[in-house]
């Protein structure tokens, strides 16, 4: 039997780099129950997977907690969370900087030019009293995180940072009993930079997931609800399904609905991306947090709280930010066993400075013309200290564990406001390396909607009132070639006048019916008119004529009245008219468009035609496609298929990617790995060019976050940086990598 399982996005509290992400995904993958656990530290969020006979909440905030970082909560949007924890980093970096400028007044002149405001001894006290609040009361949250992962024997960055404060700290109450340097004020300066990054860090990251709150943001406080034609004003949480909204123009929608009275123009752009307003009427769905533009309606809300459209698409790309780009997977190799090793490298520079080999002085002699702060001068001791504490504070994973995740919040923030939801960041990977794009046709490439394209007399009834007579024959038809004949006769002569006597349907022939002017109409097949009656040479011409029609991959239905062939009504379903550009524009990226349909020869001729593939293969069963896809991943490589999620489902789970093409709020998201929203190909392009420039960005921060690395420890470790311009430096990396991400948006996406 299978095992339901359940997916939860928890909020994570003191994580403060890559190292402490891993610590927790570890601690809640060990949870039994739990299939799988994703943690970002860009976001602060954990994905969870599990089976909810077996794990509960308070499983999951005991798993966290044990780790030695804050549980606070689930996914309940709320931004007063992070907005607390921001302004208490802010709080703690202003408090930081404040008692240090103090000692950095007293300890730079005297470090750069030789000058000493107080004499040796007062200046030594100074610093160490000015220092040790700054350490061990404000960076008390990092003392306490350090140890916690010692416990857990997962070291952080916090051990790092830690072991180097308390380091240079240290030299303070040492220079009263040994031959070392005061450095006490240096452990002050680390940690207030330390807390600068974290703040500017933070500050960048929510940049960097703005477009969570900008879509949490669009929903309305309160909704109008009508009860017995009197208005009443209610909280949006007490809104139920099949209460009645009264929405006026300027009003965002409180919730998804159906319009039961009243017609206006909806801005749907918040979740389809696309702004030109779309007209809604009485039986139209409306997506909740809209805005109604210019009419009064009156919705029925169908859908509220946690089921809404908005919360799905939240939902959606919060999961998609917790998850991995398969890339990632370096980088986390790389974090796993980078603390450690950094750990190592500090003893072994501390004892190699002990040890005070000659060329490690002469280099410092050579170097301390150019590099102010080096003093080739100082005890072996202080030279020690020195250059272990520079390699522990700049040797920080925080850059590299934020190369990846913060780009891949922006890359999918980027895509929910176009109307692109991706499930994966495994799926942006994928989509950069597709080589070919499937088309399904029906409702893919084309509407879906079979309409009339030609009306050809062939008796001596005039058009009119041929096509007026086959239309009341038609109207209690429930085929949907049907339908479309009486609204096309509705739409060029008006409701038609007149009523059936009597009507009878024959599946997959026509249907035949007489009507109150005594006319007999047959419509269907030529077969079937010629089997009730219709005059076979009639028939034959009739068929003749419209050769061409047939030919061009129309559907032709005939109608007969009183036995004489009076007209043949053509129908087509419409080519979307920005599939040409599409499929252009995949060529000149270098990807092959191809179509597969279950649709005749002819028909998917024509459309292929229209639309400028030139590869298609009709008659094709859904079975059948799953075998063409699989013919193309072994001829192209990585193929993406687009669909409409619920028939071509195993073709989409075939496929490398699969894309979706929604409408409105009927979106079959579970179907695909990217879902467009609004029923148009233009996101197609844009979901690839986006995938290709996130990747782009990612390889960017990767490359970036291991040179700083590569270059900055040996230097560290010969004794070139000082400790401060060590976690200067540290804390501008993540700065950098953040702000590189966030630059995506200037990417040039849209396809216009």
């Amino acid at each position: 039997m299978a095992t339901s399982t359940s997916k939860r996005v928890l909020k994570i509290g003191g994580m403060s780099c890559a190292a402490c992400s891993a610590a927790v995904e570890k601690a809640l993958r060990d949870v039994p129950g739990v299939s799988d656990a994703v943690v970002n530290f860009a976001t602060d969020k954990a994905v969870v997977t599990y089976d909810p006979s077996k794990v509960s909440e308070e499983i999951l905030k005991r798993a966290v907690a044990d780790t030695g970082y804050d549980f606070l909560g689930t996914d309940d949007g709320g931004s007063a969370e992070d907005d607390g924890q921001l302004k208490r980093s802010r709080d703690r970096m202003i408090w930081a900087w404040a008692l240090t400028l103090p000692i950095m007044a007293i300890m730079v002149p005297s470090m750069l030019f030789g000058v000493h405001l107080f004499g040796e001894k007062a200046m030594n006290i100074l610093m160490l009293l000015g220092s040790a609040p700054v350490v061990l009361i404000i960076g008390s949250p990092t003392l306490r995180a350090a140890w916690s992962s010692v416990c857990h024997l997962s070291p952080t960055m916090d051990v790092l940072i830690s072991l180097g404060m308390l380091a240079a700290l240290s030299t303070g109450v040492l220079v009263f009993f040994l031959p070392v340097g005061n450095y006490s004020a240096v452990a002050a300066m680390i940690l207030a930079f330390h807390l600068t990054g974290r703040y500017i860090e933070a500050q960048a990251r929510g940049r960097a997931s703005s477009a969570i709150r900008k879509l949490m943001d669009l929903e309305p406080d309160d909704a109008i609800l009508l009860v017995n034609g009197v208005e009443t004003s209610v909280p949006l949480s007490e809104v139920k399904a099949g209460d009645v909204m009264l929405v006026r123009p300027g009003q965002r929608i409180p919730t998804d609905g159906r319009v039961i009275q009243g017609e206006s123009s909806v801005d749907e752009s918040m979740a389809t991306g696309e702004s030109m307003p779309v007209h809604k009427a009485p039986g139209s769905e409306v997506i909740g947090a809209s805005i109604n533009l210019d009419g009064v309606l009156r919705v029925e809300a169908t859908r509220v709280g946690r089921d809404t459209f908005l919360s799905q698409v939240v939902r959606l790309v919060e999961e998609a930010q917790g998850t991995k780009v398969p890339i990632q997977a370096f980088a986390d190799q790389v974090t796993r066993i980078f603390v450690p090793v950094v750990l190592v490298l500090a003893a072994a520079t501390f004892l190699a400075w002990m040890v005070s080999p000659p060329f490690l002085t002469d280099l410092l002699a050579r170097e301390q013309t150019l590099l102010p702060w080096v003093n080739s001068d100082a005890t072996p001791l202080t030279l020690a200290i020195l250059a272990s504490v520079s390699v522990l504070v700049i040797a920080c994973p925080c850059a590299l564990g934020l190369a990846t995740p913060t780009t891949l919040v922006v890359s999918s923030g980027m895509g929910a406001e176009r109307g692109i939801l991706i499930r994966s960041g495994e799926a942006i990977q994928t989509l950069r390396d597709v080589k070919a794009v499937v088309f399904d046709k029906t409702g893919t490439l084309t509407y879906g909607k079979p309409e009339v394209t030609d009306v050809v007399k062939l008796g001596h009834l005039s058009e009119d009132d041929a096509l007026a007579a086959t239309a009341l024959a038609e109207q209690g038809s429930e085929h949907p070639l049907a339908r479309r004949l009486w609204e096309y006769a509705v739409s060029r002569l008006g409701s038609p006048e007149g009523q059936v006597a009597e009507f009878r349907s024959t599946p997959g022939k026509g249907v035949e019916a007489t009507l109150e002017t005594g006319q007999r109409v047959v419509v269907g097949r030529p077969g079937f008119l010629e089997e009730k009656g219709a005059i076979g040479e009639s028939v034959k011409e009739a068929v003749e004529s419209v050769r061409a029609l047939t030919h061009s991959g129309k559907t032709v239905v005939f109608s007969a009245i009183d036995g004489e062939v009076a007209i043949a009504v053509a129908f087509q379903d419409t080519l979307k008219p920005e599939a040409p550009r599409v499929v252009k524009a995949l060529v000149d990226m270098g990807i092959q468009p191809v179509m597969l349909t279950g649709d005749n020869e002819r028909t998917a001729r024509s459309i292929a035609e229209a639309a400028g593939i030139t590869r298609y293969v009709a008659e094709l069963l859904p079975q059948d496609k799953v075998n063409a896809i699989r013919g193309l991943q072994g001829e192209y490589g990585t193929v993406a298929m687009v669909g409409d999620g619920i028939n071509d489902a195993p073709s989409l789970v075939q496929a490398d990617v699969g894309i979706a093409i929604g409408t409105g709020t009927d979106i079959a998201i579970e179907s695909s790995d990217v879902t467009i929203v609004r029923g148009e190909l233009l996101p197609i392009v844009e979901a690839l060019r986006l995938s290709r420039a996130t990747f782009k960005k990612i390889k960017q921060n990767l490359f970036w976050a291991l040179f700083y690395n590569v270059i900055s420890i040996p230097l560290a470790a010969l004794g070139l940086l000082h400790p401060v311009i060590a976690e200067a430096a540290m804390a501008l990396s993540s700065v950098t990598v953040v702000t590189n991400a966030n630059l995506l948006k200037r990417e040039r996406i849209r396809f216009d």
